[in-house]
């Protein structure tokens, strides 16, 4: 079965992509381009995760048509720091710097990654809408933002955001969010799928990937998979879990699996740094 797309006005993104936190280097490049070998078309990185370098460098080493690979980069936004991204000028230059790091001509989508507690909102959508305007980012969108954020935001109307990138897994619900994203066309872009191994032991999750010969890896994605609107990003540096994670687009779950899976506690959250945001806000 052929990855699901998701896809809307905004953007056409395959539903499953490879993480590449917290990869750097020679491995890094390597995973990618194993990654792209192996048939993925969607592939995560960062500013902040050091690694936008090596992945491009994959990408044009892959040989692969630009408009055959969806790849998603971020802007670290704190004003605390030296290179912060106060105004349109240095936000503008920090997206540059990136695209130069990664050698290529744009990105698929150009994300904020964090919100701050001080970050000037309407000077970030301005600095979001100029790229999209100019091409250099084909779409864009925030991550990390709850919902009461990212209503802001859209309330605004100065961008069409397409998606939003949050922890999400079979642990941890995001319907606030889904209720937002899907009227709008958005996608939901899931990090932390396999909850960092977590559902490997769980009991719930091991039963249903062996009444499918599956592992409890896909099963968790496929639960994302299932979800409309929602795409997934496990990261993965070996062949072996990326072919995994692949498969697990071949796996439908059935609606006993589903109500399963819908009773396990989702209030799971394993990413909430110092700075992160008010959650329930």
């Amino acid at each position: 079965m052929p990855v699901p797309v998701f896809e809307s006005p905004l953007l056409r993104m395959p539903r499953l992509g490879l993480g590449t936190w917290p990869m750097l280097g020679a491995e890094c490049q390597a995973s990618v381009e194993t990654a792209l070998g192996l048939g993925y078309r969607h592939i995560d990185t960062a500013e902040r995760y050091g690694n936008e370098a090596p992945v491009g460098a994959a990408i044009r080493a892959a040989g692969l048509p630009r408009d055959e690979i969806f790849l998603t980069t971020k802007i670290w936004h704190f004003i605390e720091q030296q290179t912060a991204t106060q105004d349109l000028p240095s936000f503008r230059a920090a997206f540059d710097r990136g695209l130069e790091r990664l050698g290529l001509d744009y990105v698929d989508l150009l994300m904020v990654h964090w919100p701050s507690p001080r970050m000037d909102l309407p000077m970030v959508l301005d600095g979001l809408a100029a790229l999209r305007a100019s091409g250099l980012a084909r779409a864009v969108g925030v991550a990390n933002f709850p919902a009461g954020l990212l209503a802001q935001a859209l309330a605004r109307d100065v961008v069409p955001l397409a998606a939003v990138q949050v922890e999400h897994h079979v642990y941890l619900a995001q319907e606030r969010l889904l209720a937002l994203t899907r009227p709008r066309g958005m996608a939901l872009v899931s990090y932390a799928p396999v909850v960092k191994g977590k559902v490997l032991e769980d009991p719930v999750i091991r039963r249903i990937a062996q009444k499918h010969g599956a592992t409890p890896g896909q099963v968790a994605l496929a639960w994302l998979l299932a979800i409309p609107g929602v795409a997934a990003i496990p990261k993965a540096a070996g062949a072996a879990r990326q072919a995994e994670n692949f498969a697990a687009c071949d796996l439908v779950l059935d609606a006993e699996d589903m109500t399963a899976l819908a009773g396990l506690p989702k209030d799971g959250r394993t990413v909430n740094p110092p700075f992160a945001p008010d959650w329930a806000a």
